[in-house]
């Protein structure tokens, strides 16, 4: 399971971030709890360090700390520059980041997280594309496939595998039609379904999955161009609407999953940080 050091955190984790944190150039006391000179400390770091300086020492902080590399990961430069394209508050961008993205944008491999969605692939087979499309051959291909593959191809959401296995369903899925399957994968840190990249203003669907693989802030502005693409909910985080935000954005199970609860969190945590409160 991730690992996320916070701000009220007490534990031998906490005590060797702290001891990490003063051999880069902080002088806290090390006592295992993560108060707010702690929260300073970290958020010191990740700004040095090119990160997003939320102030949760999560898997990235970490391993910054212990020396890797930062290049493809999402930094305070790329928020602050969103901030101010969208309109909004920098503590606005730093909740949705925090409470929307799935922390990593990679997996261990290098390679994007993404979500193969068979559903998905299963209504894009059946969808005609080009005039003349039979629509019924179509249908009846796609359900060919999903007795046939059913769990590649299949009406149901699910059969879902762990990290690396999402990328052995998806090249399998390839095999039966290479276009509706990349469009038919979540990808990114911010699930950016690829069958939107005509809409976001990609060249191609191979342009927006070769953007995906290069590096977070290339996630973060699919997500950033998602949003622009939907006035209501580009309008939801201007007015820090958050329960209209995360419905539009997460759907009808966002109130389960207290998404609008997180994200009202979220932001009043960084509007009342010293240095997120530079205008957007």
């Amino acid at each position: 399971m991730t690992q996320l050091l916070r701000h009220g955190a007490r534990s031998q984790a906490v005590l060797q971030l702290q001891k990490a944190l003063n051999q880069r150039g902080a002088t806290l006391y090390p006592d295992g709890d993560f108060g707010d000179e702690t929260e300073k400390a970290v958020r010191a770091f990740q700004r040095k360090a090119g990160l997003v300086d939320d102030g949760i020492a999560g898997p990235k902080t970490l391993a910054a700390l212990a020396g890797a590399d930062c290049a493809r990961l999402l930094g305070h430069a790329q928020l602050r520059a969103s901030a101010q394209r969208l309109g909004v508050e920098l503590a606005t961008v730093y909740a949705v980041n925090e409470v929307e993205s799935l922390g990593e944008g990679f997996l261990a491999n290098g390679k994007p997280k993404i979500l193969y969605e068979r559903h998905v692939m299963h209504r894009l087979l059946a969808t005609p594309r080009h005039a003349g499309d039979d629509a019924a051959a179509l249908q009846a291909h796609a359900e060919q496939l999903a007795r046939l593959y059913p769990n590649l191809v299949n009406p149901r959401p699910g059969g879902y595998a762990v990290g690396t296995a999402e990328h052995a369903r998806l090249a399998s899925a390839r095999l039966l039609d290479a276009l509706c399957a990349d469009e038919s994968a979540s990808w990114g840190a911010f699930q950016i379904m690829g069958y939107h990249w005509q809409a976001l203003g990609y060249a191609s669907l191979a342009d927006f999955t070769a953007r995906m693989a290069a590096n977070e802030a290339e996630q973060f502005e699919a997500f950033v161009r998602y949003i622009e693409s939907d006035p209501a909910l580009h309008k939801a985080l201007k007015g820090k609407k958050w329960a209209q935000f995360a419905k539009a954005y997460n759907g009808p199970a966002y109130a389960r999953n207290l998404y609008d609860v997180k994200l009202e969190r979220a932001y009043q945590r960084h509007a009342n940080c010293h240095c997120n409160k530079e205008a957007a």
